[in-house]
């Protein structure tokens, strides 16, 4: 039933990456990054529609784009914007959320949920998909079903599942996830043709931070590494009985907001005791210490839209690989460029290779595409060097 299914969206991230186009004033996820209207926060709400009910959303974001945010998406109530007062990466975030929808639910006792007695005492079938405001998915009608195959997973199983994407070529830039048996398989032996079609749930066996481009290769050759895609699914059970095990000093925090949370006195409970939380992601504070989490191996398009080089990767491009954006360009000799300006704008571009001209309020950016990593370091220098103007 959709009624029991919620979603929980982080959109606080500055996307630092993306400088000059995504700024401290309007990040990534508010822009349109590929001329079709919708943001993407926009496009990542209309993604969930179909599977979760407009008002169970709720988006988790830095307090300064509360206003962004509604505007953007006007039929969501303010009530459903989660506001934090300071960045603490993502497992405060859904310890809010987590905080926010046992509020909402009103559950009743599950005595069948397996692994054990729930911490809470809520039912099993409030089911939580935990997703970034920044990804780009291309087979949306794919992506809807894999997380409803993680609905009925969790549904009846105490577990802490993600997505993880079958890599195309080694990549450096993301996290990985190495699979293990595959839940109810003969010996868990995994049966690729089983996987490739989606039907596979799978222990997580590792989980392994970017690796450099030798072992990326080595992941990609193995058949046995996917890439950590961000995406979550649980029940309210399951990750609230993961929080008191593994961050149990920030469970209590939350826990003693239990009778504010959803009231007009939220917002001073949280003023109060949301900077004093720990900055840490719910990768390293949950999911790489706990035992029962498990991995869907997954194929609809997917990018974590992280970088130039990814928008690259995913753009339309000429005769010789350059991709051009919002602007018009004309190429002289030059190849694998990818150039993004205001929109009536023209660059004439000579005898550049692999590189990335970007222009945005008042910042021109040129580098190569293979120095994009640095992108984060040319930002934070020119937010002191020039006191935040150009941040």
């Amino acid at each position: 039933m959709t009624e029991n299914n919620y979603c929980v969206i982080m959109a606080g991230g500055v996307g630092s990456r993306f400088w000059p186009f995504s700024r401290n004033k309007k990040p990534k996820q508010f822009l349109d990054f590929f001329g079709t209207g919708r943001s993407l926060l926009q496009m990542t709400i209309d993604r969930f529609r179909p599977i979760v009910p407009i008002e169970n959303i709720l988006i988790v974001t830095n307090v300064i784009y509360r206003d962004l945010v509604l505007e953007q998406i006007p039929d969501l109530k303010a009530e459903q914007v989660l506001c934090e007062p300071a960045r603490r990466n993502t497992a405060p975030c859904i310890a809010y959320a987590a905080a926010r929808i046992k509020a909402m639910a009103k559950p009743t006792p599950n005595p069948s949920l397996k692994g054990g007695e729930s911490h809470s005492g809520t039912t099993n079938k409030i089911r939580i998909v935990v997703a970034p405001s920044d990804h780009l998915i291309l087979q949306e009608e794919t992506f809807r079903q894999t997380i409803q195959q993680g609905f009925d997973f969790i549904e009846n199983n105490d577990a802490l599942l993600t997505l993880g994407m079958k890599p195309t070529r080694p990549e450096t830039g993301y996290g990985y996830i190495q699979m293990g048996e595959v839940i109810g398989r003969p010996n868990g032996l995994r049966d690729a043709s089983l996987l490739d079609k989606g039907e596979g749930i799978c222990k997580v066996k590792a989980f392994t931070e970017k690796p450099n481009l030798e072992l990326a290769k080595v992941f990609l050759e193995s058949g046995d590494f996917l890439w950590n895609s961000g995406i979550f699914i649980w029940s309210l059970d399951s990750i609230l009985n993961a929080f008191q095990e593994f961050l149990p000093e920030m469970a209590n925090k939350f826990a003693e907001g239990d009778k504010v949370m959803g009231t007009a006195d939220e917002d001073a409970f949280i003023q109060q005791m949301f900077p004093t939380c720990p900055s840490i992601s719910i990768d390293y504070g949950v999911m790489e210490k706990a035992k029962n989490v498990h991995v869907i191996p997954s194929d609809f398009g997917w990018s974590d839209l992280g970088t130039w080089g990814s928008l690259y990767e995913l753009s339309d491009k000429d005769e010789n690989e350059n991709v051009t954006l919002h602007a018009d360009a004309t190429y002289y000799d030059s190849h694998g460029n990818i150039v993004t300006l205001p929109k009536g704008r023209l660059a004439v571009v000579q005898g550049l290779e692999d590189c990335i001209v970007a222009e945005s309020d008042g910042v021109l950016l040129i580098c190569k595409r293979d120095a994009e990593q640095q992108i984060r370091q040319f930002f934070m220098d020119a937010e002191v060097k020039y006191e935040g103007e150009f941040s």
